[in-house]
């Protein structure tokens, strides 16, 4: 199992998900495929992210509701969570 790692700036997204109604459960549920190491769901969309955000990667939990984490080593270091506007800026 892996260690994990959220940025502050993560915690702070995670708090504004939960104002704006998001269903954190699926947030929780992808934590825990990431930290265990098993296979991402397709309809996920899990890429990698160029420029200032390599190497990092983004997935989608819902349409308009992404994640931005980097696994190093044996950590994943959860950076962002939000809409694309929020994180694309």
């Amino acid at each position: 199992m892996r260690k994990v790692s959220y940025s502050g700036q993560f915690k702070k997204d995670l708090k504004l998900a939960e104002k704006r109604g998001k269903d954190i459960n699926k947030l929780k549920e992808i934590i825990l495929l990431l930290v265990q190491g098993k296979r991402l769901p397709a309809q996920l969309k899990d890429h990698p992210l160029t420029g200032n955000w390599k190497p990092r990667r983004d997935l989608h939990i819902e349409p308009d509701w992404l994640l931005i984490y980097k696994i190093d080593n044996d950590t994943v270091h959860f950076d962002r969570t939000g809409s694309h506007s929020d994180l694309f800026k």
